[in-house]
């Protein structure tokens, strides 16, 4: 009989099936760990850069995480220099950490208009015309909030690996990865 009260983190399919499961909840329920992880891109300048999004839609069997964002926010600029992108969920009731890379697609224009359209109103003012994401402005509220569909870029995320860590009574760490068919293969922690 297991000690361990996260017996999900025994096998390796389970494991995988819990991270996939939390990052799932994290796009239905807004207080889950996995709704705002932190994604990280690299600068022109060769510069880390890491922000926290909102996780919009996860896709277990596509291995698709999808990201909402203003179609001029420096991370565009980042992605579109080198599609490739790091994402970060710490799972303080599991115990778990996820780091994700995949590579990043970016879709703007009648390539999502449906999305827009599913896009609550109240959220829709952080996509608008006016001052670009990271511009000087001469007070805090000095800029628009006048939605623009053309300032709407979704992030489609194919995962590329997930490296899982399981700080319980006994830690484990594993990594998986598309090349090996989410075979995965466990990891000194």
């Amino acid at each position: 009989m297991s000690l361990d009260p996260h017996p999900w983190a025994e096998q390796l399919d389970s494991l995988l099936a819990h991270a996939w499961q939390r990052l799932t909840r994290g796009v239905h329920d807004r207080h889950a760990p996995a709704r705002h992880p932190t994604l990280a891109t690299v600068s022109a300048e060769g510069w880390p850069q890491a922000r926290t999004v909102v996780l919009r839609a996860a896709s277990r069997s596509d291995g698709v995480l999808e990201i909402h964002t203003h179609a001029h926010s420096p991370k565009i600029a980042d992605l579109s220099a080198r599609p490739v992108a790091a994402l970060h969920v710490w799972d303080p009731g599991s115990h778990l950490q996820i780091r994700i890379q995949a590579d990043v697609e970016i879709a703007q224009g009648d390539l999502v208009a449906s999305r827009w359209s599913a896009v609550p109103e109240r959220s829709r003012a952080a996509y608008s015309r006016g001052p670009l994401p990271g511009q000087s402005i001469s007070e805090a509220l000095a800029y628009e909030t006048d939605p623009d569909p053309a300032a709407f870029a979704v992030l489609q995320l194919h995962v590329r690996s997930m490296d899982l860590l399981h700080l319980g009574p006994q830690h484990r760490r594993a990594l998986f990865s598309r090349d090996n068919a989410w075979a995965g293969c466990w990891l000194v922690p």
